[in-house]
């Protein structure tokens, strides 16, 4: 599943190394192989591939890891289907037009 990706850089994904105890449970839980362990320590090497489920954050026993669950643009474009509008993301804070993700690329995907 590591090669699925969602609107670009726009995840809330954060991985604060200095905590990370390489415990490997982010590796563990995580659905789409966003992590990977490098020496003792985890590193994301998918970072657009997280759905922001919020599972690594849950499981890490230091906190090293935060996402705001349940936030990313793919419910964006869920609801954007639902309702029959476009869709609007506004998790990564953007405020012009030419800043947005190309949602309609995604939606094309979807």
């Amino acid at each position: 599943m590591s090669k699925l990706k969602y609107i670009r850089n726009v995840v809330t994904l954060q991985l604060n190394q200095q905590r990370c105890i390489g415990c490997e449970m982010c590796v563990n839980v995580c659905p789409h192989a966003v992590f990977q362990m490098e020496g003792k320590k985890a590193r994301i090497v998918n970072h657009d591939g997280c759905m922001e489920c919020g599972a690594c954050a849950r499981n890490c026993p230091t906190m090293a890891i935060s996402v705001h669950a349940g936030v990313g643009c793919v419910t964006a474009i869920i609801k954007g289907v639902i309702r029959g509008t476009e869709p609007t993301c506004e998790c990564a804070g953007k405020s012009s037009d030419q800043d947005q993700p190309d949602v309609h690329r995604a939606r094309e995907l979807w």
